[in-house]
C-alpha cells in the first residue's frame, strides 16, 4: 500500500479486485469489481453475443460485484473510472473457420475464447419475411441504444458500409447518412468537449427516411458493417449497442423469423 493511504482496519472486509479474477495489470488490477461494470459487460454480451456467457467475464464480474456489494465495499451504482472513461468492449474475429471473441475493460482483456463460425442464413434477403428488420431500422435502433456516443471514424465507416449495402451501390449519397456521419466524425476529432460533439442520435434519427433505399439485414450485411467498424477502431473493437452490434442483432433476429 502506498504512503499516505489510510491503513484498513484489521477485520474490515476486502473487495474482490480485477486482479483477483482476471489476468490484468497496472492500477486496474487493484480496482474493486463494481456493480455497474458488471451490468455493462452483461449488456454488451447480450447485445453482441445474444446472451450472457455461462462462466464468461460478465458472469464472473456479476458474482464478484454482488459479493463486494454485500460486503459494503462498493455501492450498487458504483462503476470504476476505467470502465466509465475507457469503456467495455467485445470484439469478434474469424480465423480458420472459428470466431475468436475478445472481451475487454478499458482496453485490458478479461476474456478470450473461440466459437465455431456462424452458419449461413437459411433465407436470402429476397425471401425474408415482410416483418424482417431493415438496415434503416437497425440504424434507428442504434440511435436509441448508443445515441449519446460522439460519432468517431469507426462509426462513420460502419454507417457508410450500412448505407452502401442498403442502396446496393458503392456510391455515397451527397448529404446522406454516410456523408453526415463522416462530417460529424471529422468535426468531432477537432472538438475538445464531448458535450459539443455530434452524437450518433443526431445522425441516425429517422435513418429509414434518409437512406436512398432499404433492405432487410442479412448476415453478410452485418459482417460487412462489423468489419468496417473494427478496421477503423484503434482497439479493434465494436462499441456495445453501436452500429455493428445493432446490425448483428438484426441479422440474428431476421434469421429466427
Amino acid at each position: 500500500m502506498s504512503q499516505g493511504q489510510p491503513q484498513r482496519p484489521q477485520g474490515d472486509p476486502e473487495p474482490i479486485k480485477y486482479g483477483d479474477v482476471f489476468v490484468v495489470s497496472g492500477e486496474f488490477a487493484s480496482k474493486p469489481i463494481a456493480p455497474q461494470d458488471a451490468a455493462a459487460m452483461q449488456a454488451a454480451e447480450n447485445i453482441v453475443l445474444g446472451e450472457t456467457q455461462k462462466g464468461g467475464p460478465a458472469a464472473v464480474m456479476q458474482s464478484a460485484a454482488s459479493v463486494n456489494e454485500r460486503r459494503g465495499v462498493v455501492g450498487h451504482d458504483d462503476a470504476t473510472d476505467v470502465a466509465r472513461d475507457h469503456g467495455i468492449t467485445i470484439s469478434e474475429a474469424e480465423v480458420a473457420g472459428h470466431r475468436i471473441i475478445t472481451e475487454a475493460v478499458g482496453g485490458q482483456v478479461v476474456g478470450q475464447y473461440v466459437r465455431p463460425a456462424p452458419v449461413n442464413m437459411n433465407s436470402p434477403a429476397a425471401v425474408l419475411g415482410s416483418d424482417a428488420i431493415t438496415i434503416g431500422e437497425a440504424l434507428e435502433a442504434t440511435a436509441l441504444s448508443a445515441g449519446d456516443k460522439p460519432v468517431d471514424q469507426s462509426d462513420a465507416a460502419a454507417i457508410q458500409a450500412a448505407e452502401v449495402r442498403a442502396a446496393r451501390t458503392r456510391q455515397i449519397t451527397p448529404g446522406g447518412l454516410a456523408a453526415s456521419a463522416q462530417a460529424a466524425a471529422t468535426l468531432n476529432a477537432r472538438t475538445m468537449l464531448d458535450e459539443n460533439k455530434t452524437k450518433l442520435a443526431d445522425v441516425l434519427a429517422d435513418a429509414t427516411t434518409k437512406l436512398p433505399d432499404d433492405k432487410p439485414v442479412t448476415r453478410e450485411d452485418a459482417e460487412g458493417v462489423i468489419g468496417a467498424e473494427l478496421r477503423n477502431n484503434p482497439y479493434l473493437a465494436t462499441h456495445p449497442g453501436g452500429v455493428a452490434s445493432s446490425m448483428a442483432a438484426a441479422a440474428r433476429l431476421n434469421q429466427e423469423k
